[in-house]
């Protein structure tokens, strides 16, 4: 029997039209999984899935606005009722620059509502079909949860949320057979961080690629697909000792850097 599947379990991602999640929603679906692929951009999701049933795996999609909490529940709903919901990956999120001062309370509310409240809806929409058949949830932290970093504040908020959301859940539901862990990357180079750098630095785009790189003691930014195989190990079978916990994936970032 080989390792690391998730053989026919139905398996929610969020935020995978693109980047970590798309990656995350392709090596799922690759080791057997039904991937239920969650995301607000109609035409990169139609992309992912086009890609993923190239393949010949199973995947469908489904637009989804992470804070609206009754239509995560729809959603949920319908695919439970499609063989319960074994994996939730709470991938979708989005990031602010700015300290305490220069963060307006609309850019708190808005952060506060997709990387916090969004979490949130997840796990609610999800969890009470897990404990009919037991699951595995797994949310995307940051380094920014663990150690101060210039010019977040906001963000760093909701990533700490998401952290201790994760310890809680993983206490709370533990004899229901729920597993709650999260994943802290550090810099990963997504279709994000090129849109970033382009919009912010242009005419220096390859520079301040370098400079952002060389922030991770390894000497380069993360590729999602080692994101994503670090979410499979804790989604399937194999992680099934591991609950509660964080795990950075950062390039030496945390604890080299500190």
């Amino acid at each position: 029997m080989s390792s690391f599947r998730l053989d026919n379990k139905n398996a929610i991602i969020t935020g995978a039209a693109s980047g970590i999640g798309k990656a995350i929603a392709i090596r799922f679906a690759a080791v057997g999984a039904k991937v239920h692929l969650l995301d607000t951009n109609r035409e990169l999701l139609n992309e992912a899935l086009t890609e993923i049933e190239a393949e010949g795996w199973f995947a469908s999609a489904h637009y989804c606005d992470v804070t609206d909490q009754s239509h995560f529940q729809e959603i949920a709903a319908a695919i439970a009722d499609q063989g319960g919901i074994q994996v939730l990956v709470n991938n979708a999120g989005i990031a602010h620059i700015g300290n305490l001062e220069n963060t307006s309370e609309a850019d708190m509310d808005r952060i506060f509502s997709v990387n916090v409240k969004g979490v949130y809806n997840g796990m609610y929409a999800c969890i009470p079909y897990m404990k009919q058949t037991g699951g595995a949830i797994l949310n995307m932290a940051s380094v920014a949860s663990s150690v101060g970093i210039s010019d977040r504040f906001a963000y760093s908020m909701s990533k700490g949320a998401v952290f201790t959301m994760t310890l809680s859940v993983a206490k709370d539901y533990v004899s229901d057979n729920i597993r709650c862990n999260s994943i802290s990357p550090g810099r990963v180079h997504t279709p994000f961080v090129d849109g970033f750098i382009s919009k912010n630095y242009p005419g220096k785009e390859e520079e301040m690629f370098e400079k952002l790189a060389a922030t991770q003691p390894i000497g380069r930014m993360g590729k999602p697909h080692e994101i994503a195989d670090l979410a499979l190990f804790l989604c399937c079978d194999e992680a099934g000792f591991i609950t509660g916990t964080d795990y950075p994936i950062d390039g030496g970032f945390i604890k080299l850097n500190t």
